[in-house]
């Protein structure tokens, strides 16, 4: 089929044309492709980090269900090694990536297909272990590839020909588009081959997950190229069917029975991304589901219809043109937004979103000046479903009320969106379906404590009066305020993001040092607990050097020389202490002297200890061996006052570690944590890093916070608020205990379209059921 292009443009029109365009390598067109690129690197890595986070668990689960332990080691290794080598993976692929848009810049197009692979010329007819693994590696990806080239054959055919455009009228396919599926996942497979030593079932594994974590997310990423490559004056005027051949059947039929928009604009904002989305199959189930539910429940309640829309045959449906004019004089008379979070009404938001379709029909009665109005089923049923989706928004506890209450006010031009192009709940990557299930995310983190200067209040509610005043048909008002609050929400996460890893940093500062603490007190009690030593060399032990213990232990590490050592003294130090019964013992202790003298003066220096203390401590320590030695009679007086002098600048100098032994161990953490809820215990520890939870305190405050970091050392959980800063931090049984309680609620990540989809139709399918079963009854 041909794509046409206009080919008139007014003398303002930014258009890249085919003959215009220079040197491929010229500055504007070398910033276009720059910024694709950057667009590439960002969306692509992002995929790929979330699906090494998610190799931990996927291969962990499978080994728990491996039926041998040989293939549970395997797993196990493939965890291990990709935990190690994960930095190189990631740098590999953005590097792979990054050289695969260098060579497009220079005009050097691979061809080179997923399922080819690398057999050097010395191969002989026998195909070694190697060459399998090649094999199967290069079948899972030609595979995946082939699927991914299907389901996104739209994005890719303007995409291929825009770049066309831009490197000179150079043929692009899908073979040597550098951010088409192919490219992407032989990237990949470059990267992954620093898991050589992993069994090749765990390698297909993860590039298994490839598919799944990024060529089926790839929709947005070409969604954004494109608009991109649109507002940059290349081909904006391109169109390009859905070629999508397993759709294409329900497709067609779809498109014979949807009206044409009354509104030229919206067809050609709506044709700027209509083939971009990808994920239309997958919600074609649950948009077919809806769609009969909804016909279901207009059936059962037409017979009982008795103004509003009735089917009074001589009253002609409503066009969608009538329905639009009559919504936005209803959006014109909109009441003035709160001004501030604590003059939010829910109780009125509720009211005015179920009472807003008899409030348009009468607006429609008033203008037409009949006494009925008959709209079609159709639009009944999206009036009715837009009505549903922003009563789940006021009932939906993700989202706090003052925030609900400001969404609540977009019913109006999200139902003219809607009957402008239905498409809307199809489409995941509908401008206006991405805005709001972005503001409704941003929103999730929103707390009165976490923005005191409204920051986020003012321009969440900017965003919604805008909306109000500027929407009348053009979808593309949609796309801007998307564009604007994706920025803003990107300079705010930069700077929470900062504020978050100083919160993160000096959680992990304290829990080595504890962890330090801890294990140098365990160090020294353990060799000193049951020995009478004198209190010189106690204190000496308990203070002065388990700090420096702490001090090797935090920059040197446990399995340290340097460590080692230190603890080697602690046992020398001690021997020291003991009477010599023998003229052998005698001189040991005499020859070791000078050895501990110069590691003991090394250690108080590191801790900062007083040169002319120093010189004290060791002269009463020279003293106390010389005693053992039998060689000076001790003054017993003199002797405790100078050691009790020598302990008091040991306590000015340095803060105890340990006094006389560690600490017991703390029992449960209270009496209820024996009876914490296993099924609230299973939802902590399945909790990832990101995941939003609300806290409820006895005075019913609440506060949002983002699970920030997980200690490797205490297990305990950190959260911070949306702008970086600690909020709490909590260990696995106390944060079940909370969640038992109802004192801390996990907040949802699926985006608030998709959740509020599916609970309508369980809604829906409910009222259902509920009135076949009162059928018989009647």
């Amino acid at each position: 089929m041909t794509l046409p292009e206009s080919s008139q443009h007014g003398p303002g029109d930014k258009v890249v044309e085919l003959g215009a365009r220079g040197d491929p390598r010229h500055e504007n067109v070398g910033e276009l492709l720059g910024a694709v690129r950057a667009l590439t690197l960002k969306h692509t890595c992002d995929l790929v980090a979330s699906l090494l986070d998610n190799v931990d668990d996927t291969l962990f689960d499978l080994a728990e269900k491996a039926e041998s332990n040989a293939t549970q080691t395997e797993y196990f290794d493939g965890m291990r090694e990709t935990r190690k080598k994960r930095p190189r993976i990631e740098r590999l692929f953005s590097e792979r990536v990054a050289r695969g848009f260098a060579d497009f810049a220079a005009g050097r197009l691979s061809r080179a297909r997923a399922n080819q692979t690398d057999i050097g010329p010395g191969t002989t007819g026998e195909l070694s272990l190697v060459d399998d693994r090649e094999l199967e590696e290069s079948l899972a990806i030609s595979s995946m590839v082939t699927k991914a080239d299907v389901r996104l054959a739209a994005a890719l055919a303007a995409l291929n020909q825009r770049l066309s455009v831009i490197c000179g009228g150079q043929a692009i396919d899908d073979t040597n588009n550098p951010l088409g599926p192919n490219a992407l996942a032989l990237a990949f497979r470059d990267a992954l081959r620093e898991l050589d030593v992993v069994d090749i079932k765990v390698r297909l594994i993860i590039l298994k997950m490839f598919e799944r974590y990024v060529l089926n997310a790839l929709d947005a990423l070409y969604h954004d190229v494109n608009v991109k490559l649109v507002q940059a004056g290349v081909l904006p005027h391109l169109r390009h069917p859905v070629v999508n051949r397993r759709a294409s059947d329900t497709a067609t039929a779809a498109r014979a029975r949807r009206p044409a928009s009354p509104h030229p604009a919206a067809g050609a904002e709506a044709g700027a991304w209509a083939g971009d989305d990808g994920s239309a199959d997958l919600h074609a189930e649950l948009m077919q589901t809806l769609t009969s539910l909804l016909a279901a429940r207009r059936q059962s309640f037409r017979s009982d219809a008795d103004g509003g829309y009735g089917d009074g045959p001589a009253i002609a449906s409503l066009t969608p043109a009538e329905l639009l004019g009559a919504l936005t004089l209803l959006q014109g008379e909109s009441r003035p937004l709160p001004a501030m979070p604590n003059a939010v009404d829910t109780r009125t938001a509720v009211e005015m979103v179920q009472h807003l379709k008899a409030e348009l029909l009468e607006q429609i009665r008033r203008l037409s000046g009949e006494a009925r109005a008959r709209m079609s089923g159709a639009d009944e049923d999206t009036i009715d479903l837009v009505g549903m989706l922003f009563e789940y928004i006021l009932q939906d506890h993700t989202i706090p009320a003052p925030m609900q209450v400001l969404l609540s006010r977009l019913q109006i031009p999200y139902l003219k969106v809607a009957i402008l192009d239905r498409r809307m709940f199809a489409h995941a990557s509908h401008p206006a379906r991405r805005l709001l299930d972005l503001l409704a995310d941003t929103a999730k983190g929103w707390s009165e404590e976490s923005d005191r200067d409204h920051r986020l209040f003012d321009k969440v509610k900017s965003v919604v009066e805008s909306l109000l005043a500027e929407f009348d048909d053009d979808i593309g008002v949609f796309e801007r305020h998307l564009a604007e609050f994706n920025a803003f929400v990107e300079q705010n996460r930069k700077r929470a993001e900062l504020a978050e890893s100083r919160a993160t940093e000096a959680a992990r500062g304290r829990e080595r040092l504890q962890e330090a603490r801890r294990r140098a007190a365990q160090e020294i009690v353990s060799r000193i607990e049951g020995r009478a030593l004198p209190a010189l060399l106690r204190g000496v032990l308990t203070r002065p050097w388990a700090n420096y213990l702490v001090l090797v232990l935090l920059r040197q590490g446990a399995d340290s020389p340097e460590f080692r050592s230190a603890v080697q003294f602690v046992d020398d130090f001690v021997a020291s202490a003991e009477v010599p019964r023998d003229n052998v013992a005698r001189a040991r202790l005499r020859d070791s002297m000078p050895a501990l003298e110069k590691h003991l003066r090394h250690g108080l220096a590191t801790v900062a200890f007083q040169e002319p203390d120093v010189d004290r401590l060791l002269d009463e320590l020279k003293t106390f061996w010389r005693q053992q030695l039998g060689e000076e009679a001790a003054a017993p007086a003199r002797a405790a006052d100078t050691a009790d002098s020598v302990l008091a600048a040991i306590t000015e100098n340095v803060q105890p570690v340990i006094e006389a032994a560690p600490p017991p161990e703390p029992a449960a953490e209270t009496p209820e944590a024996e009876a914490i809820d296993p099924e609230s215990l299973r939802a902590v520890q399945g909790l990832k890093v990101g995941t939003w939870v609300e806290f409820i305190d006895e005075q019913g405050t609440r506060e949002r916070a983002k699970l920030s970091w997980i200690s490797p050392i205490s297990g305990k959980y950190l959260f911070v608020n949306r702008r970086g800063l600690k909020v709490a931090d909590r260990s696995a049984p106390q944060l079940a205990l909370e969640l038992h309680k109802g004192r801390a609620l996990i907040l949802e990540e699926v985006p608030l379209f998709d959740r509020a989809l599916d609970a309508i139709v369980e809604r829906l399918r409910a009222a259902q059921a509920e009135r076949q079963t009162a059928k018989p009854e009647a």
